[in-house]
Parts: C-alpha cells; sequence; structure tokens
C-alpha cells in the first residue's frame, strides 16, 4: 500500500518506518529541508531504541523515503497519516495551526478517493474541522479518520508492531475497510481492532493518558503522606500494585512526570472539560500535584545544605525517561534552574539528552562523559532519571568521589537500608531518610 506520513518528527519517523517494515510504500514528508536531507542520507535524528535497524533497512530497500514537496509525496498515496506537532497553547489547548495549514493545502491535491488519519493528539472535534478545510477546496471523495497514537518513548517501535489495541475512529465502511487491511500484520496475535466515531477515539487518546498522569499523582501523593506517618511507600506499592483491578504499572513515586504527552495531554483535557463548562476536578488536582512534586526535593536539598551558594552538584539523568532523548518537560531541567539561581555549581551525566539540554543551558553547567565524572568533587548527587546505567554504580568509587556521600534520589533506585550500611546520607521519595 502507497503511504504518506506527513511531518518526520518523534511519531511520524516511528511510524512511517514500521510501516514500511510491513512492506508498505512510504513517503514522509517534512518543511525541515535540514532534516528531511539527514534522513534522506540515513541519519536518524532521534533517539529510540530498535528503530535505527528498522530505519536503514527500509531506506536501503527503498521502501521508505523523504521529501519537503507534500504533492510529490501524497501522489498516489492511498492513506496519509497527519503526523504534526500540537503543542499547548498558554491556555492549555492544543495548538491545532499545523494541522489544519497542511489540510488547507491538501484538499487541491487530492486525485482520488484518500483516507486521510490524524495521528496526532488532537481535541475532539478535529476530524470534523479537517474534513471541513479539505472539502472546501476539492470535490473528490475522502474520509478523515483519528487513530491516536500509544507509542511509549524507548519502547516506541514495540508499541507500534505488538500494539495491546488499536484505536480507529470512523464511520465510514470504506475508511473502515482500508484502515482493517493495513494494521492486519499488527494484530495477528489476535489483539483487537477497537473501531469508534472519530469523538470517541480523540478523547480517548487524552483519557487514557490523563489516568495514567493520575496514577502517578495519587502515588507521590502517597508518597508524600508515608513521608509524615514513618511508612515506607516502596511496601505500601507492593501491597497495592498485586491488586489485579489495580496493577503494577504507573505506581512508582518520584519527582514527577514529564515528556511531550502527559503534561499536554492532561492540560488538554482540562481545557476541552472547562470548554464544555464541565469542571473536571480529578485533572486539575493531578496538574498541582505534579507541578508540586517535579522540585519537591529542592526544599530537602535546602535544609541539608542551608546555603547553596557556591556548592557543587552532580545530576544524573536530563531525560524525562530512560532510553530517549527527549528533555520536553523533563523535571530535572526544573531542578538545574533552581540550583543555578541559588548559586550552585552543575555538573551533568545523561547517556542521551545531554545535546539537548546544552541547547537550553549552554555553558552554565558542566557536560561529563561518565557518571563518575559528574560526581567527582561535588557535596552531593541528585539523581532525576532512572537510567538503568544508574542502577547498580560502584558506590565506593561514588563515596571517594565526591566530598561528602550525599544522594538526593528523585526515583527511589537504591535500597534504604543498603544504602545506610555503606556510609551514604540518602534522600529519597517517600522512604525513611538515611544520615551517614
Amino acid at each position: 500500500m502507497k503511504i504518506a506520513v506527513v511531518g518526520t518528527g518523534y511519531v511520524g519517523l516511528v511510524t512511517g518506518t514500521c510501516f514500511a517494515e510491513t512492506g508498505n510504500t512510504v513517503t514522509c514528508i517534512d518543511i525541515d529541508k535540514n532534516k528531511i536531507a539527514q534522513l534522506s542520507a540515513g541519519k536518524i535524528t532521534i533517539y529510540e531504541p530498535g528503530l535505527e535497524v528498522l530505519f536503514e533497512r527500509n531506506l536501503q530497500q527503498g521502501r521508505i523515503s523523504f521529501t519537503t514537496d507534500l504533492k510529490k509525496g501524497i501522489e498516489n498515496a492511498k492513506i496519509i497519516f497527519l503526523a504534526l506537532p500540537t503543542p499547548p497553547d498558554e491556555n492549555g489547548s492544543a495548538d491545532l495551526r499545523h494541522v489544519l495549514d497542511v489540510a488547507d493545502e491538501l484538499g487541491p491535491l487530492l486525485s482520488s478517493y484518500t483516507v486521510i488519519v490524524d495521528k496526532s493528539t488532537v481535541p475532539v472535534g478535529t476530524a470534523e474541522l479537517v474534513a471541513e478545510r479539505i472539502r472546501k477546496k476539492t470535490t473528490v471523495e475522502f474520509d478523515v479518520v483519528s487513530n491516536p497514537e500509544f507509542l511509549r518513548e524507548g519502547v516506541a517501535v514495540e508499541d507500534f508492531m505488538k500494539p495491546d489495541r488499536v484505536v480507529i475512529g470512523t464511520e465510514s465502511e470504506k475508511a473502515r475497510k482500508v484502515m482493517e487491511a493495513l494494521f492486519a500484520p499488527f494484530v495477528r496475535q489476535g489483539n483487537p481492532i477497537i473501531f469508534m466515531d472519530e469523538r470517541s477515539a480523540e478523547l480517548t487518546k487524552y483519557a487514557a493518558n490523563s489516568f495514567l498522569a493520575t496514577k502517578i499523582s495519587f502515588m507521590n501523593e502517597v508518597a508524600n503522606l508515608c513521608e509524615l506517618l514513618g511508612a515506607d511507600v516502596d511496601q505500601v506499592r507492593r501491597g497495592i500494585g498485586t491488586d489485579s483491578r489495580i496493577g503494577k504499572r504507573f505506581l512508582f513515586p518520584g519527582i514527577g512526570y514529564g515528556g511531550s504527552c502527559f503534561p499536554k495531554d492532561v492540560q488538554a483535557l482540562a481545557k476541552s472539560s472547562k470548554d464544555a463548562n464541565y469542571d473536571f476536578k480529578i485533572l486539575n488536582a493531578v496538574m498541582a500535584v505534579n507541578n508540586l512534586q517535579r522540585t519537591k526535593l529542592i526544599p530537602v536539598i535546602k535544609q541539608h545544605f542551608k546555603s547553596l551558594k557556591g556548592r557543587a552538584f552532580g545530576v544524573w539523568g536530563l531525560a524525562f525517561k530512560p532510553e530517549t532523548d527527549d528533555i520536553r518537560e523533563a523535571p530535572a531541567l526544573e531542578n538545574i534552574k533552581v540550583l543555578l539561581d541559588e548559586g550552585a555549581r552543575v555538573k551533568v551525566y545523561d547517556p542521551e539528552g545531554m545535546q539537548n539540554v546544552k541547547q537550553l543551558f549552554g555553558d552554565q553547567i558542566e557536560y561529563c562523559q561518565s557518571p563518575y565524572e559528574a560526581i567527582e568533587s561535588v557535596d552531593a548527587l541528585l539523581i532525576a532519571t532512572e537510567w538503568p546505567v544508574f542502577r547498580t554504580p560502584d558506590f565506593e568509587k561514588m563515596s571517594s568521589s565526591m566530598n561528602t556521600p550525599v544522594i538526593f534520589d528523585g526515583r527511589n533506585l537504591y535500597d534504604v537500608q543498603a544504602m545506610e550500611e555503606l556510609g551514604f546520607t540518602y534522600y529519597s521519595i517517600g522512604r525513611k531518610t538515611v544520615n551517614g
């Protein structure tokens, strides 16, 4: 099948590559000439485990190509995916400018029946808006379908190739058959393709991410209560996570969620609710909790050191989660900013995210080539992202490298009793504080 994907960001590139992997001919389109040149030359523009192998194979075998020419890119395409950014406006609503601008351009370019798919995360009613824009400029038959993505950064290829479910919003039988044929190779093990109307599909994406964000914020509140009551959040987490009605995932407390999806999607759903004159109280609480949680360790750091001026801090982890270079809404960034504002010196290490952070902080912080370089001669370590490389470090080497063996662990990586035996002063989330 001939497919066009408009937008070569995170979602667009994963989508195009994975569709090419199942034998489709895919053209990816973007207005960024530099990005298209890099991709055409075989240089992948995002970090995502497992993607590079598929990308190189399909590029070499001619199943995926790249262009800045929308007309050329969609020529003979049976399906056009819109994988465009929908950043939040100042009021929290999703900015649909890029999606609607492309919709305006598509109308005159259609020559035969085409299925146009909203892959971007968009508010309820967007499929209707896109259809309206296209219809104004063409008499050619088309359908607009909602097909929200549920990709987790770090395991996006696996999520796409073996999805838990595929959600498709369309009331057109013709579009349904096209989409069913397209996704058939991905659900051979029996996972469902769930068909529904377009509005329900659009809401499903926001509802799913908002529910997961709610679980995270709830556990962070439980962790904060554990600290006051002398309970251990790890034990509480195990106690409730084994309940099949609740499940084990998204119950790990920490310094808040970040990334390109949860903050934006929760905010957008809250704004949609407000526009519908509905006070979504839980969502407002989720956002408030997360905003406070992101810098939860800063007061603890200040209490420990009294003054941060002249102090040196190592920071492990910059990306919003492990296995990605995505630093959007990453809690590490807020913590680094506060440390700098307080007059501290900051050394950082992240396996993938440092180049992106350098564009924000420049030479205000020191970028290190290893975790141990980042803690050499520092007064404390702040852990902001739970990369696997941080889980079993050489604690003896750490202790001898640091001015003082103090760790502020925003991801609860280490066992409290073990840290006590090792002689560290160890602060974590929702657990006993260890004074070495």
